[in-house]
């Protein structure tokens, strides 16, 4: 077992082999009849994405930077060099993946409903404003706190002062980004379960 579990690749293949387990099991009539709505996989791929970001906001200021000043310093360099570069990929292009997924699930659903939440019309407010908090939080992550954090974490140069501040905002953007994701998340699911 622990060879199986021990690999990630092999237990993330394993988790999409039953992903589609479920999906032809459990939806077998409108696959093969050809009715399957692909938004709804879509969605489900929008969801994973996010839950996959917001996650990573949520490891970022609830364990990691509480946690750094707290590191002996013979340690540090484990987290800056390998661990939070490796979750600072997944990060931003989960943030990416969530935004492009959405439009194209908002796009998909519905005839199309992109446009009129991104506008705020009628019935579209709380996720028109989930949306554009969403995309003010994914903007932050790749032109304020990747750009930031790449100084800070030695992957371009940059001088002993440069690094310090570029920390201190980065984190103050990632700060923002965890206060924008409270309401954020309220939105996408209110949309559905709140009148919008």
């Amino acid at each position: 077992m622990a060879k199986i579990l021990g690999n990630f690749h092999l237990a993330l293949l394993i988790g999409v082999v039953l992903l589609v387990a479920a999906m032809f099991g459990l939806h077998h009539d409108q696959l093969s009849g050809g009715h399957y709505p692909w938004a709804q996989f879509l969605r489900y791929l929008h969801i994973f994405a996010g839950i996959l970001w917001i996650g990573l906001l949520y490891y970022f200021n609830f364990v990691q930077i509480p946690t750094m000043p707290k590191v002996p310093a013979e340690l540090k360099p484990g987290v800056s060099k390998y661990i939070a570069p490796a979750a600072l990929f997944w990060f931003r292009y989960a943030a990416l993946a969530t935004v492009v997924l959405g439009l194209l699930v908002a796009e998909m659903t519905q005839g199309g409903y992109s446009g009129h939440a991104l506008t705020f019309a009628d019935g579209y407010r709380t996720i028109g404003t989930g949306m554009w908090l969403g995309i003010v939080m994914a903007a932050n992550v790749w032109f304020i706190i990747w750009p930031n954090q790449k100084r800070a974490l030695g992957i371009v140069e940059a001088s002993p002062e440069a690094k310090a501040k570029s920390a201190s905002i980065a984190m103050m953007a990632s700060r923002t980004n965890l206060i924008l994701s409270i309401p954020m998340l309220y939105c996408m699911v209110g949309q559905t379960h709140i009148a919008g």
